[in-house]
Parts: C-alpha cells; sequence; structure tokens
C-alpha cells in the first residue's frame, strides 16, 4: 500500500509497502530501493532506505568570463529511516540528504484516510474501438443526472407490475434509505459520490467517484447501508405500536428482511465486504479462506431457495475473489487493527441481531403477511 509522499530535488518520494514486510522506494517513476519481504524479520519496525542522485551543475569556468560555463557532477546520497507499527497503524520517518535531516514527520490511520487516491497517467496510443467507443458511451450515460430519473422510474413500475403501486413506493423508500447510509459514510470520509441508482429487479447502487483506502472505511461505508436500515425498521415498528397502522409494520419487517439479506457473508453483498475486511486485516491466507466459505454459503442459498438474483451476484464476487488473491500480497488497503476488527464483527453482529429481533417480533402477531420473513428464515 502507499505509506508516504515527500519531495527530493524536484521530484515525488513515494514509499509502497505491505505488512509482509516488503517495501519499495519510487523517486519519480524509479524505484530506487527495496526491502524484501523474505530479508526482513517479522517482528522488525525500523526500516532504512539508500540511495545516490547524480546532480549538474553549470558553474563559470573563468570568474571574468561568465559565458563560458563548465559542467561539474555531484554524488548527492539520500536516505529515509522509517519506523513503522501495524497494530495499531504508526508511521515515523526522517527524510536526510547528504546526512543533513531534511524533513521528518509522524503518520497514523487517519492520515491514510485522508489521503486522496491519484491513478497514475498512462499514455497509450489513440485506436478507434467499438469497445471504447461503447465504454466512453456508458461514461457519459453514468455521469447524465437522468439515467437516475429512468432508473427510479424502471424500478417503480418493475415492482409496481410485480407487486402493488403501495408496496412499490414502500420498496423503493427502504432501497433509498439503505443507498443513503452508504452515501453518508462515502461523505464522512471526505469521498466525492455520484448518488443513488435504482437498479430494476436488483436493488439499490451508491456510487463514488473516489477510491478508498483503508479497510475501516469498507467496513464503515458496507455496514451503513444496513444500519440505516436498521434504523428505518426500528422507526417504523414504533410508529405501528403507536398508530397500529399495518402498513408501517409491514415496512419494518420486509425492510429487516431485505437488509438482513445484504449482511449475509457473501461478496458483493456488504456483509461480505465486512468480512472480508475483517478477514483480510487478520493475513491474506485467512481472507481467502473466509471469503471461498462465504461464496459456498452463498450457492447453498441460492439453490436452497431458488435465488436466482444471488447466483448473479454470486457470479460478481467470484472475480473479486479472484482479484483479492491475486493481490494478497499488495493490499493497496490498510488493515485494521485489533481493536477495528472487534468493533467492526461487533457492529456487524449488533446489527444482524436487531434485524433478527424485528423480524422474530413481528412474526409473533399471528398476521400471515408480516410472519412470512420469519418463516423464510426458519425454512
Amino acid at each position: 500500500m502507499h505509506l508516504l509522499t515527500t519531495e527530493v530535488l524536484g521530484k515525488p518520494l513515494r514509499l509502497e509497502g505491505s505488512m509482509a514486510g516488503w517495501q519499495q522506494l519510487f523517486w519519480g517513476d524509479q524505484c530506487v530501493s527495496q526491502i524484501d519481504a523474505r530479508a526482513s524479520e517479522s517482528d522488525k519496525s525500523q526500516f532504512s532506505h539508500h540511495f545516490e542522485l547524480t546532480a549538474q551543475q553549470q558553474t563559470p569556468a573563468n570568474p571574468d568570463d561568465v559565458d563560458v560555463a563548465e559542467v561539474q557532477t555531484q554524488q548527492i546520497t539520500v536516505s529515509l529511516d522509517v519506523g513503522i507499527s501495524w497494530q495499531p497503524f504508526s508511521l515515523d520517518y526522517q527524510l536526510r540528504v547528504n546526512g543533513d535531516l531534511v524533513t521528518q514527520d509522524s503518520l497514523n490511520e487517519k492520515s491514510i484516510e485522508q489521503r486522496e487516491v491519484i491513478e497514475p497517467a498512462v499514455k497509450e496510443p489513440t485506436k478507434f474501438s467499438f469497445i471504447g467507443l461503447g465504454g466512453l458511451a456508458l461514461k457519459l450515460l453514468k455521469s447524465a443526472k437522468v439515467i437516475k430519473v429512468l432508473f427510479a422510474a424502471g424500478s417503480l413500475a418493475a415492482y409496481s407490475w410485480l407487486f402493488s403501486i403501495e408496496f412499490a413506493i414502500a420498496l423503493i423508500l427502504c432501497l433509498v434509505f439503505h443507498e443513503y447510509g452508504h452515501i453518508k459514510a462515502m461523505k464522512y470520509f471526505g469521498l466525492k459520490t455520484k448518488g443513488i441508482y435504482l437498479i430494476p429487479f436488483v436493488g439499490g447502487l451508491a456510487l463514488s467517484d473516489s477510491k478508498i483506502n483503508t479497510r475501516w472505511q469498507d467496513v464503515v461505508i458496507s455496514i451503513m447501508g444496513p444500519f440505516f436500515g436498521l434504523v428505518l425498521s426500528v422507526a417504523a415498528l414504533i410508529g405501528y405500536w403507536i398508530t397500529d397502522i399495518e402498513i408501517l409494520a409491514g415496512i419494518a419487517v420486509f425492510n429487516a428482511l431485505l437488509n438482513l439479506f445484504n449482511l449475509l457473508p457473501v461478496l458483493p453483498l456488504d456483509g461480505g465486504h465486512v468480512l472480508k475486511s475483517i478477514a483480510f486485516s487478520v493475513n491474506s491466507k485467512i481472507g481467502i479462506v473466509a471469503c471461498v466459505l462465504g461464496a459456498l454459503l452463498g450457492v447453498y442459498i441460492s439453490y436452497h431457495f431458488g435465488l436466482a438474483l444471488l447466483g448473479f451476484l454470486l457470479a460478481i464476487g467470484s472475480f473479486e475473489i479472484v482479484l483479492e488473491y491475486k493481490r494478497r500480497h499488495l493490499s493497496d488497503l490498510l488493515p485494521l487493527d485489533r481493536y477495528g476488527q472487534i468493533v467492526s464483527a461487533l457492529w456487524y453482529v449488533i446489527t444482524v441481531a436487531g434485524l433478527c429481533a424485528i423480524i422474530w417480533i413481528l412474526g409473533q402477531t399471528g398476521n400471515d403477511a408480516l410472519s412470512l420473513p420469519l418463516k423464510i428464515l426458519a425454512s
């Protein structure tokens, strides 16, 4: 992952590294120093990078004739001393040029969270391609605000056709409230958002223009959707107790089931992202095993309940698992510390327990419609 960036002789000096112990130091686009994981000790927290630069300077060959100059070559020695602690994360560094201290600083998890991810510019020759043209059209389509309205109208029409207009409006309300939880979390971390898209027969999608830097950001953004759903269900349940309006009970229980489904530990669902962040923060092997077990659970649930949508999502999640496996030693995300792992697990369990409690409470009312989610879970 990207650990720090500073500057030497007008060029950025960037340090990349991982919990496995490897580090690479780049001056501009050139790798000037590297420490291999096999060469580092597991408990070692101090690293030193050293490299030399050659600087050329023109000076007058004759003090009386400034038009005649000669080129002088100077060797510059650069050293970067780094101290890293991963649990919890902290980084201290000192940069020296020819033995003189140039800069020093300390970084923590908040420093990483607030850093904007900038993709390196890659110049490629321009070629005409129908695939490229289609990708450009898709980008323009995604950026157009009208597509949100079209998707929302399509979702309303689809759910009205399947159920009723009242149920469709209630379902879209639940989806929007869920996705707003994701958007709220993105804005909390200072990420740029593109808004909420309602996809007919699939659900909703909250999009961001920015990339995350830490596993904690992934956990919070993922779980805030179902957590907002829990808040909505609790509010609807209280409203039902006060007014005895049955539609509020319906919103409470079916919204709880919807968000409980989203918390299945299956990628790319929200629960799968929480599981992935916790497991990969322990180590990459546990992360891969947890994701594969989650996928197998999803296959069983999809087959048992005949959920074609979950099968489609599993196909998408499988690509994410493969990508995580390929980059298991090169993750760009700062892992959760022990405290973060415990908090994430507790937050997940409490949210699941709250949603199950609402389904159980309304399942005891004797109303066949309200007890349907409980019967689904019991099966």
